[in-house]
């Protein structure tokens, strides 16, 4: 979690070395044992594949206001936008956008790894980040002396990102310190950006087994907040408990990409937060003209896991889930989501028949379901026949047309 202001919680990190990815494979295909995508455990509970088959987030830009990302990842190669640095600071040395890049990662990584195999993918691996800096990083020297340039990066973060085209504005990360309330300057952003139609997302914070504290921007009205589960289900103890968290997600022994062109596994809701936000970045993709309350509301009443009376301040609405929350999006706009791409065959192009069975045309296309009948249907008629076929040898069968397209 970072602040423009003060930080009181750290992202977990360890760098992962002893990977052999395997041959280039696409993002559906199902994870191979022992592989980086078989642990990145967090797309199961999520339901990201499944989702997968509507949307990927194409044509959604989603802003990660953080501590830069590292276009130079393989993971992320052709799919950041390089946004303004308002920290201040100058990018220097290794610690540059590890964080930022991490989340990025989370939200529209395109699974390539560092040999274009399989690496880490996203929960939007079709939508674009707009990469807009406005933290350091925790071992960033620099940090102590600053205080988020003029102390207005954040909500000056925010404005940029709706004024450049930003449908999600990603948030992991949070303040401490002696401001809790937030600042005029950050509310009037949030009122400017919901205003607008973009969607916002901020990590609940990772001070729950102390302070609890309440955390900015997560606080704001309207901001999605989340907080963090691990792989039980069971809300992680450093996650922030608060009345107005929205939902949960993973967020323990998360794999991300780093910006050393490596690999780093990660606890905290900043994690989540940038899960939730790939879902937000689903749903602007599936129905654009939703409000931020709307994709909001879809979010939390497609949320799995959802307590006794229906909120709580740990658990929120629930853990997040990506079908489930696009399902709640296409009832409330009144129309059923698209279903799957058909797959092309060899030898030719796939259609849907009227019943919605696929079917081949073109050369090569093998033998179709009704060929198949048809030929079994001669057997029969010859078998039966035999002696009339042996006094003529003449058979004529014309088979059923195919179904016009």
């Amino acid at each position: 979690m970072f602040c423009t202001r003060a930080l009181g919680a750290t992202l977990t990190v360890i760098t992962l070395t002893a990977f052999a990815w395997p041959a280039v494979r696409g993002p559906d295909d199902p994870p191979e044992p022992g592989g980086l995508r078989d642990r990145q455990w967090a797309l199961t509970p999520l339901d990201a594949r499944q989702a997968w088959r509507t949307t990927r987030g194409e044509g959604v830009v989603v802003a990660v206001l953080d501590t830069g990302v590292d276009d130079d990842h393989p993971d992320l190669a052709g799919a950041v936008i390089d946004g303004p640095d308002l920290t201040g600071a100058a990018r220097a040395g290794p610690p540059w956008g590890r964080h930022g890049t991490a989340m990025a990662s989370l939200i529209a990584g395109r699974g390539r790894g560092t040999d274009r195999s399989r690496g880490v993918i996203g929960i939007a691996p079709g939508a674009r980040i707009l990469s807009i800096r406005i933290a350091l990083e925790n071992d960033d020297p620099r940090r102590a002396r600053f205080r988020g340039g003029d102390g207005r990066s954040l909500a000056r973060g925010i404005r940029y990102a709706v004024d450049h085209g930003a449908r999600v504005i990603s948030m992991s990360l949070g303040c401490g310190g002696n401001e809790w309330e937030g600042t005029a300057a950050e509310r009037r952003a949030v009122r400017y950006a919901l205003g607008r139609g973009a969607v916002l997302v901020a990590s609940a914070g990772n001070d729950g087994a102390g302070p609890n504290r309440r955390n900015f921007p997560a606080a704001y009205p309207g901001v999605i907040s989340v907080g963090a589960v691990d792989e039980k289900m069971r809300v992680a103890p450093f996650s922030n408990r608060q009345r107005y968290l929205s939902v949960v997600a993973p967020g323990t022994g998360i794999i991300t990409a780093d910006g050393s062109r490596s690999y780093v596994i990660g606890d905290g809701t900043s994690s989540a937060a940038a899960m939730v936000s790939g879902i937000a970045a689903l749903i602007k993709a599936e129905f654009p003209a939703m409000s931020p309350a709307q994709v909001r509301r879809a979010i939390e009443r497609g949320a799995t896991h959802a307590p006794a009376g229906g909120h709580d301040s740990a658990y929120g609405h629930g853990v997040a889930n990506a079908v489930r929350a696009l399902e709640q999006a296409a009832g409330s706009q009144r129309r059923p989501l698209r279903a799957a791409a058909p797959r092309r065959a060899s030898g030719g192009a796939v259609r849907e028949t009227a019943a919605g069975a696929s079917t081949g045309r073109g050369s090569g296309e093998g033998v179709g379901p009704r060929q198949l009948v048809c030929a079994l249907l001669v057997l029969l008629v010859l078998s039966m026949s035999a002696r009339r076929l042996l006094k003529s040898r003449r058979c004529s069968y014309r088979p059923p047309a195919d179904p016009e397209p």
